[in-house]
């Protein structure tokens, strides 16, 4: 069997209208471009969250650290407590068996002290007998005394005979007196003990009262000894138990620290690869980009085509009203390119000026405002030089700027520099034209899907710019 009997062609199959093809690879290319920035977009916020993610565990890294050291030194200072706790209770023990044998020879003192009072009684008794009986002695004596003195008158009366009587007479008047004098001693002896006894028994008495609350107390004393070695005891079980409590915390803490470290590991890895992403994302909108520049410039222009057509006359139209200033002598050469942007002050997003804004500002609105109304799908059209400073916006985008850099962000976009990867792209491209597909950033996290188309602008020869146009999809 031969091979080219199995291919023949159809003779009837025509070839393909590469007009029709083109029209449709341009279409492709646009919907390609049109998808890679909405996932560019979604990768995009993807990354900012990742980011955020990063800087929020970055954060809880930090706080879990803290955690960690404090958590440390509170497992110190438990654990310098439990030993605290249980050299308390041993020092108590001793301190209250001290206590406990203190208390036992206080009440023994106590009852000494009342025994004291009470037999000071009986001695103040005896001294009291002893003081009566030495009265009588001293006055047995003065009668001696007496008896002696008569015996020696008598003695002398008698004479020669009565001479030994009167011997005996002045020893007993003597022994008298030494009586006398021994019971004077005593009395005075007897004073000065009643006098001590008495100071005493007032001392005994004070004493024993004190002695008295001294035993009513002890059982109190036992108690609050015995409640206080108890206390004591829960305190150091307790000691001991919080311990173990901030032993485990500490272990947990350290635990959430290493599922915190795996987490930023792991979104890290996750944002280099977002990253990675959103750079082939990038790669791959130059690419549907650069795939819808030659289809086009083949003959593809498809729904595009017409504003391709009104970006290049436009951008032509600027050219020739900025060359007719340089000419007037409006404005120099060296000011149409000044790049020395000044910041307005109080402004927020910044906005600046140059030498050629207010030119900008007297010649741009009246070209770029008629397309505005030529168009319902053109949402903006302005002029940007190489740096992506856009001096003068349209009307509806040129309102004052408030206090809300949000509201601002979308209502305030004169005089502003957008160095995106769109606004950098169609400010330094020289192609006849340059059509990209982004997102337009409306401010407060708002989005719109959108076209840029661009052209260039030159003067006298010089690149300065492109013209841009903005419209929906």
């Amino acid at each position: 069997m031969k091979w080219n009997s199995f291919m023949q062609h159809d003779r009837d199959l025509a070839a393909p209208d590469t007009t029709d093809e083109l029209g449709k690879l341009t279409k492709a290319a646009t919907g390609l471009g049109r998808e890679t920035v909405d996932i560019g977009g979604f990768l995009q916020d993807l990354d900012d969250r990742c980011h955020a993610q990063l800087d929020n565990l970055g954060g809880v890294k930090t706080h879990t650290n803290n955690l960690a050291t404090v958590s440390e030194r509170m497992v110190d200072a438990v654990k310098r407590m439990t030993t605290a706790a249980d050299d308390a209770i041993g020092s108590i023990g001793k301190s209250t068996d001290l206590i406990a044998q203190n208390g036992q020879n206080a009440q023994d003192l106590a009852e000494w002290v009342r025994s004291v009072n009470a037999e000071s009684t009986t001695v103040e008794e005896m001294l009291q007998a002893v003081r009566s009986s030495n009265t009588e002695i001293s006055d047995i004596a003065w009668q001696v005394h007496i008896l002696a003195v008569n015996a020696k008158i008598e003695a002398a009366r008698a004479g020669p005979a009565g001479k030994g009587f009167s011997i005996v007479a002045d020893s007993v008047s003597e022994l008298s007196q030494k009586t006398a004098d021994a019971a004077d001693t005593i009395s005075s002896t007897v004073k000065r003990l009643s006098e001590w006894m008495a100071r005493l028994h007032q001392g005994a008495q004070t004493t024993s009262e004190k002695a008295n609350q001294v035993l009513d107390h002890s059982s109190d004393a036992d108690q609050a000894l015995n409640e206080i070695q108890q206390y004591m005891g829960t305190l150091r079980d307790d000691a001991h138990g919080l311990s173990d409590e901030t032993s485990a915390a500490q272990n947990a803490v350290h635990q959430v620290g290493d599922v915190v470290t795996s987490l930023i590991s792991s979104v890290t890895d996750v944002a280099t690869g977002v990253d990675e992403a959103t750079r082939r994302c990038d790669k791959l909108v130059d690419t549907s980009e650069n795939i819808l520049q030659h289809a086009v410039a083949l003959g593809g222009n498809g729904d595009d085509s017409g504003m391709i057509t009104l970006v290049q006359d436009t951008a032509g139209r600027i050219s020739e009203v900025f060359e007719t200033a340089i000419k007037s002598g409006k404005i120099s050469l060296n000011q149409m390119f000044d790049e020395t942007y000044q910041p307005i002050a109080n402004t927020d997003p910044q906005q600046v000026q140059t030498a050629f804004t207010r030119l900008t500002d007297n010649v741009l609105p009246a070209i770029q405002e008629p397309l505005l109304e030529a168009d319902d799908n053109i949402v903006f059209c302005a002029a940007i030089d190489r740096n992506g400073y856009l001096p003068t916006h349209n009307k509806k985008f040129s309102q004052p700027q408030s206090s809300d850099p949000v509201w601002n962000a979308g209502n305030c976009r004169n005089r502003r520099i957008f160095d995106d990867r769109v606004g950098l792209k169609a400010g330094q491209s020289e192609a006849p034209f340059l059509l990209q597909v982004y997102r337009r950033d409306m401010g407060g996290g708002n989005f719109v899907l959108m076209k840029d188309l661009s052209a260039p602008i030159r003067i006298q020869g010089r690149h300065w710019g492109g013209f841009r146009i903005g419209y929906k999809i």
